[in-house]
């Protein structure tokens, strides 16, 4: 009596449990279970960003060379606090390379927009943010004083003067990198477009004057 009584329990909850695994119960449950994980991770990420952004902010202000390392540096490390917790958000990446570039690190800050714009974390980038993050990945390979990259910085800019029409800082370089290969028809335009956004940005204004622009 006991034993049939038994065997029907065993025979009920194989059904159950089949009919758990048919229909994908077990794996719904546990994808819910990343999800909330993930979204708890998303929050600590994000207050270790805003943190690292505050602290990146009184860098770029700060009234000496030793403040400014010390607060990009507490940046630095709240930044890979964030891409820990959540590595595929490109906005931390973004702010590793600023506190890295601060710092002077500029290959390592390098390193690290590459990362941003990469398939991994560039999906969490709105356009124009990933167009501002292209610009800032050109500045960076501009600022390494390597003639063999312009081609790579001209690259980058005319993809960010695309994706950030608005950036006239973006127009201006990528002037002066067409400007830097004698290409002076399409540095004039790229001068007149920063102009045209900024009709005061006498660094393009005074280079289409350099270039005889009527």
């Amino acid at each position: 009596m006991v034993i049939d009584i038994l065997l029907q329990i065993g025979v009920v909850l194989l059904v159950v449990v089949s009919f758990l695994f048919i229909n994908n119960v077990p794996q719904r449950v546990l994808n819910n279970l990343r999800l909330r994980l993930r979204s708890k991770s998303g929050i600590q990420s994000k207050r270790h960003f805003v943190l690292g952004a505050q602290l990146l902010a009184q860098a770029r202000s700060a009234a000496s060379k030793t403040s400014a390392a010390s607060l990009a540096k507490q940046a630095l490390d709240e930044a890979d606090k964030a891409i820990a917790l959540d590595p595929k958000d490109a906005a931390a990446h973004i702010l590793k390379a600023l506190a890295l570039d601060v710092q002077g690190f500029k290959t390592s800050a390098l390193d690290a927009i590459d990362v941003a714009l990469s398939p991994l974390c560039r999906k969490s980038l709105s356009d124009p943010e990933r167009g501002d993050a292209l610009f800032k990945r050109a500045e960076i390979k501009m600022s390494l004083n390597r003639p063999a990259r312009v081609d790579s910085v001209i690259e980058d800019l005319t993809l960010a003067v695309k994706l950030s029409p608005e950036n006239a800082m973006a127009f201006c370089t990528l002037g002066e990198c067409y400007e830097e290969k004698k290409m002076t028809e399409e540095a004039k335009k790229a001068y007149q477009d920063a102009l045209t956004l900024q009709p005061r940005f006498a660094e393009a204004k005074e280079a289409l004057d350099r270039l005889g622009s009527s």
